[in-house]
């Protein structure tokens, strides 16, 4: 039986050993980073997230995915913990504490999506054809469904009864999040695509 909390303590790990990871990478990593980038929907932000890890990215795309991913998990934890403690601000409204509780559950449902998909992705190693194909389907499913529960959490605090503190700090701690998740996602979808074309070009199944 997989230990859930465990594997996301050697995720939460990865994440630390690629920020320490050696910077002085190939410029050839950089550039792989900056193009690679430019198919995202905020290409400065997926840059700066990301190109502190060009020396273990490299030119993978796959490795490229996984980094995006891990990322966007260690910013939604953050996240999902600073939000948990703002249902205990003084003096909250009613209607402001159940837009925050309803938070809670977006973004922690937001950590486990991530996880999964992450855990999914690297499965795909060994994978060729409709095996990977399905993988890669999950993990897309699962990191849009990531994505959805982040702009869901943002739309809770729609509506001018809801302006204050603490809705603009959720908010802009959440849109960030949500800015990374998507361009998570536009790297795996990137991935697939061209692992798939890949595959044609080479008339594998």
């Amino acid at each position: 039986m997989e230990k859930p909390g465990l594997y996301l303590l050697l995720i939460i790990s990865l994440h630390y050993m690629l920020v320490i990871a050696d910077s002085a990478a190939d410029p050839a990593a950089t550039n792989f980073i900056k193009s690679s980038c430019r198919a995202t929907r905020y290409p400065a932000l997926c840059v700066r997230c990301l190109s502190s890890y060009a020396a273990k990215i490299q030119q993978s795309e796959k490795q490229l995915a996984q980094t995006a991913l891990i990322v966007s998990l260690a910013r939604a934890r953050s996240t999902a913990a600073f939000v948990s403690k703002m249902t205990k601000v003084s003096g909250i409204k009613p209607r402001e504490y159940q837009a925050v509780k309803d938070c809670v559950d977006n973004m922690g449902d937001t950590v486990d999506q991530l996880t999964r998909s992450i855990r999914e992705l690297s499965r795909t190693g060994q994978a060729a054809g409709q095996n990977f194909m399905w993988h890669m389907s999950n993990v897309q499913t699962w990191v849009s469904a990531a994505l959805t529960d982040e702009n869901t959490c943002v739309d809770g605090f729609a509506g001018h009864v809801m302006d204050g503190n603490v809705k603009a700090a959720i908010r802009r701690r959440v849109v960030s999040v949500a800015q990374v998740t998507s361009n998570a996602l536009a790297l795996v979808n990137r991935f697939a695509a061209r692992h798939r074309s890949h595959q044609v070009a080479t008339g594998l199944p």
